[in-house]
């Protein structure tokens, strides 16, 4: 509460130091740090009201809280589950694991080991895991954390410093800003709005019904796609939000079960959901942030310069999966060369250089030898071997979360297209050999479609409408079908303007 501007406090005006052992985080919030550790509001260390600048003070107010201690088995049990899945980044269960410790306490050696002697007969039950003399601290740990939040408060009272570990803490469910979302009064418990993280976490579910209510011909029950064994429901997220979106939700969606909670839920419960997560995309070679100082571009700025199929495979080429990467757009370079290259349009010059061409050129060949029909001729050994050795490549790839490697499978696919389109074309002498050639090329075309239909939707579907293919062209299920199984009889296609482009370098 700042009592300058005599107002309770949002956990973004609130900045201090993390309280977490061992992290660095000058900049912490309420809650929570930048670098996403969580931890109750009244650890926060040397907290400043970003209103008044002034020390704010706690008051006592209720809110609702998820009881996420209740649920560490359950959890646990979940985080065991996606560590002997291969698919699971690594760093996700090793992150997560240290939010399911038990309640620890780091205390201090220094010049406070008389303290320590004196206080520790009056701290609830505990056990010492770790005291090398030769390390700056020991540790001490709790079975509960509400012994833990007994032993901070005796600890403060008697001037021994220490730091806290990661745990589970409470989740706070709801808020007290007036024009938030209103939580039903429970328990006499009025004018409580929810706060942003939990809502948050049941938003995907929103967003699945909200897109099935406007979509007829969908179907029309979110259950369907939420608490069904035939569906699996995939979250991408950045690294700082893996708490929640790990944690958080599990629990939530947990407890939801009753008193018969279990990790692999069945019936009319909520499916627990995968989650991908990636490492930071630096902005410039710096962390940016919409709160921080150095902003991160808008999407209405990058599109001055990009078009949208442009990013989106520059940001999947980006290998996010491993490790933190840069986006360093040519634009938004001090002072550069004006004939140097610009990084973000390498993965997207496969398409608006390489795959534009081969369709051009294979669309003109059929204009000129055969009067825009597609040929039905012979799929060729090599060329059909080529297409399924690079969809079982790609659809592993995919399979794993290997995103960045599915695109290195798409670039070298559709730059083979490319040379056996031209080589082919050169051998080719009699309408029949030409014919087949452009039969092979357009039947790797459709089968880039397919594989590029996750990367660049719209692309993908814009090159599949133009050379008129059924419905079924972006189904895996008909992947390994042929080019003819997807045309009708006499099938037109419609020609093409000279130097025509399926794929443009700037958003339109």
């Amino acid at each position: 509460y700042d009592e300058e501007k005599q107002t309770f406090l949002n956990g973004r005006q609130v900045i201090g130091k993390c309280p977490i052992d061992g992290c660095k985080s000058e900049k912490a919030y309420a809650d929570e740090c930048d670098l996403g550790h969580q931890f109750l509001p009244k650890d926060l260390i040397n907290p400043i009201s970003t209103l008044s600048n002034k020390t704010p003070i706690l008051k006592p107010i209720t809110n609702w809280y998820f009881d996420m201690e209740k649920y560490t088995k359950n959890i646990k049990e979940w985080l065991d589950n996606e560590a002997l899945d291969k698919r699971t980044r690594q760093f996700v269960v090793k992150e997560l694991q240290e939010f399911l410790k038990l309640p620890e306490i780091y205390v201090l050696r220094k010049d406070q080991m008389d303290k320590w002697e004196e206080v520790k007969k009056i701290l609830p039950d505990y056990t010492i895991t770790e005291d090398v003399e030769n390390k700056p601290s020991f540790t001490i740990q709790f079975d509960t954390l509400e012994k833990r939040e007994i032993a901070c408060k005796v600890l403060s009272e008697n001037g021994v410093r220490y730091r806290t570990g990661k745990t589970l803490v409470p989740f706070r469910l709801t808020g007290n800003i007036e024009w938030g979302v209103k939580v039903p009064e429970v328990e006499n418990q009025k004018n409580l709005t929810f706060y942003v993280w939990p809502e948050s976490l049941i938003a995907p579910i929103s967003f699945t019904k909200a897109y099935l209510s406007k979509n007829a011909n969908k179907c029309s029950d979110w259950k369907d796609w939420w608490c069904s064994d035939d569906c699996q429901v995939y979250q991408f997220l950045g690294e700082d939000n893996m708490y929640f979106y790990g944690p958080c939700e599990m629990g939530m969606f947990m407890a939801l079960q009753g008193e018969n909670v279990t990790c692999q839920p069945t019936g009319d419960n909520i499916r627990l959901p995968k989650l991908i997560v990636d490492k930071h995309i630096f902005f410039m070679g710096n962390k940016a942030s919409s709160s921080g100082a150095i902003k991160p571009p808008m999407a209405d700025e990058l599109l001055n310069y990009y078009s949208v199929e442009q990013l989106r495979m520059h940001f999947l080429g980006m290998g996010l999966g491993n490790a933190s990467v840069s986006f360093n757009p040519k634009y938004a370079k001090v002072n550069a060369d004006e004939n140097e290259a610009d990084v973000v349009e390498k993965e997207g010059n496969l398409l608006t250089n390489v795959f534009n061409r081969v369709l051009r050129h294979c669309l003109y060949a059929l204009q000129e030898n055969n009067d825009n029909i597609v040929p039905i001729t012979k799929l060729n050994d090599d060329v059909n071997e080529m297409c399924k050795n690079t969809l079982l490549d790609y659809e592993r790839n995919m399979y794993n979360y290997k995103f960045h490697v599915a695109s290195n499978n798409i670039d070298s696919f559709v730059r083979n297209i490319n040379k056996y389109f031209q080589a082919q074309m050169q051998k080719a002498v009699t309408k029949d050999e030409k014919d087949n050639v452009i039969y092979n090329t357009l039947h790797m075309c459709k089968t880039a479609c397919l594989l590029l239909s996750p990367f660049v939707p719209s692309g993908a579907e814009r090159v599949a409408n133009y050379l008129g293919l059924d419905d079924k062209w972006n189904s895996w299920d008909y992947a390994f079908d042929e080019l003819k199984d997807f045309l009708g009889e006499k099938h037109y296609i419609k020609p093409i303007e000279s130097k025509f482009d399926f794929f443009t370098k700037k958003w339109d």
